[in-house]
């Protein structure tokens, strides 16, 4: 009975061929292998496969493309899921090792995450493996140069899709927020961190480490127009009230307490 093959997520990073890690350029690399990227739709190219192409890395035998649509609709998503999954299963019946091409991190609001637990649900005995990436916030900082978090910073990492009211929230317990895919809701974040004052500790990126990409320190420059799926706003929040520091830890603020008292 022949052993069956392994799928690998393979993270490439957010968009620069230099950020390809050691290990997944040595499974890129591997001929024996098959390439399996995402697409949006059967017209749209995979990003992911860019980033691999710009890098030099010839494409193997065999790569396919697997539909991973842009849509809300759960029925049609978990539909595609399985498909996928089914299309991997069967490569690795073979006993040929299956490469995930994933732009950003496998582990970070990547499509991997989907396919790995649907193959799972497939077949328990499936072996997965995640190779860890750069992800775009990481690159994003390094580019700016402004950095992620300080000694007791506190970090939110959340798609904009949450909300103007869940932003703001946010605003008041940490000290960065790294917003996903904000094209929706731009024009009520500007106005957000206007409200707030936050407008000059703020930084859109569209398309991070690509060719492409562009850097906008004047946020607020940004209303009315449109931005690419792939923009984050990284926004920095030096004004929150933090606790006191007591043996080495944040004791709560003032108005955390106060609002505890009132639940």
């Amino acid at each position: 009975m022949s052993k069956n093959g392994t799928l690998f997520g393979v993270s490439l990073g957010p968009g620069d061929p230099g950020l390809i890690t050691r290990r997944a350029w040595a499974l890129l690399e591997r001929p024996d292998a098959i390439w399996t990227y995402p697409v949006r739709s059967t017209r749209s190219d995979s990003y992911a496969l860019d980033i691999a192409q710009r890098a030099g890395l010839p494409l193997p035998t065999q790569h396919l493309p697997l539909l991973f649509p842009m849509t809300h609709d759960a029925e049609k998503l978990a539909r595609h899921w399985l498909k996928a999954a089914e299309t991997v299963r069967d490569l690795l019946a073979t006993g040929q090792d299956v490469l995930f091409l994933v732009e950003g991190d496998a582990s970070t609001y990547a499509s991997f995450s989907y396919l790995a637990r649907v193959l799972r649900e497939l077949d328990p005995a499936a072996q997965v493996q995640v190779v860890a990436g750069v992800s775009s916030f990481n690159a994003v900082c390094a580019t700016v140069q402004v950095p992620l978090s300080e000694q007791d910073d506190t970090i939110a990492i959340v798609p904009a899709a949450y909300g103007i009211h869940a932003v703001e929230k946010m605003l008041d317990d940490f000290d960065t927020l790294v917003l996903m895919k904000v094209k929706p809701l731009l024009d009520e974040l500007i106005d957000l961190l206007e409200r707030r004052g936050l407008l000059a500790h703020s930084c859109l990126v569209e398309k991070a480490g690509s060719p492409l990409e562009r850097v906008v320190r004047d946020v607020a420059s940004l209303k009315g127009t449109q931005v690419n799926y792939l923009s984050l706003l990284l926004v920095k929040n030096p004004g929150r009230e933090k606790g006191p520091m007591v043996r080495g830890c944040r004791k709560k603020t003032s108005a955390e307490l106060a609002e505890e008292a009132v639940e």
